[in-house]
């Protein structure tokens, strides 16, 4: 099976690393292809299956679980399932691409573990949990208990930045976006758009899950 490189976008909900992956996939010659995530949780308004994410009820998840199916996987919440499907990181390999992703960071972290040759693991850092906190609320989409839930988290995943090959600081979007850009250009290294510049790798190892992580 050919395969390219993974590049790993991870950081507390609200630090700004869905902007930047999708700046980051706008640019033809990284040759980028975005790896859609599957969740358990209920769809949001406006988002759409199989492109924001691949939506299946628990038991679908946890059969999929069963099945050995995940890359990775974890229960966020009660019920509330994330997870990487191995088939769709290959099948993004087989179309030549190297695969972004945007993932929480125990996810994150478990990829870079299972690829470490193979992966860029970047950590998006917030100006401050106070920042993360108005961002949620701007968007919107979910209720106040909710986004207490991810602030009080937002400490605990921001103590693993270290264990990530980058860190991001998200001060300023627009530097941020250039260092990305320039960071992901200089490890897959920039291509006519189609050209295959892919690898040879199993994914021969399934994914397990933690409780209480956050989602991307």
């Amino acid at each position: 099976m050919a395969g390219g490189k993974l590049i790993v976008f991870s950081a507390p909900s609200g630090s700004g690393k869905t902007t930047i992956v999708r700046h980051l996939l706008e640019q033809p010659n990284l040759n980028l292809a975005f790896s859609v995530s599957a969740t358990s949780r209920p769809r949001r308004p406006k988002e759409k299956h199989g492109e924001h994410y691949y939506f299946m009820t628990v038991s679908e998840f946890k059969q999929h679980i069963k099945n050995g199916d995940f890359l990775e996987w974890e229960e966020v919440y009660r019920d509330n399932f994330y997870g990487t499907l191995k088939s769709e990181v290959e099948r993004l390999w087989a179309e030549g691409k190297n695969v972004i992703f945007d993932i929480d960071v125990a996810g994150g972290l478990r990829i870079k573990k299972k690829f470490p040759d193979q992966t860029l693991a970047v950590f998006v850092k917030p100006p401050s949990v106070d920042e993360l906190k108005i961002r949620l609320k701007k968007r919107s989409t979910e209720s106040d208990e909710k986004i207490n839930m991810r602030i009080a988290k937002a400490s605990v995943e921001l103590a693993t930045a270290p264990q990530f090959d980058r860190i991001i600081k998200n001060y300023d979007l627009e530097v941020a976006l250039k260092e990305a850009r320039d960071l992901v250009a200089g490890y897959v290294g920039e291509a006519e758009p189609g050209e295959n510049r892919a690898k040879t790798r199993d994914l021969d190892a399934g994914g397990n899950g933690t409780d209480a992580k956050n989602p991307s």
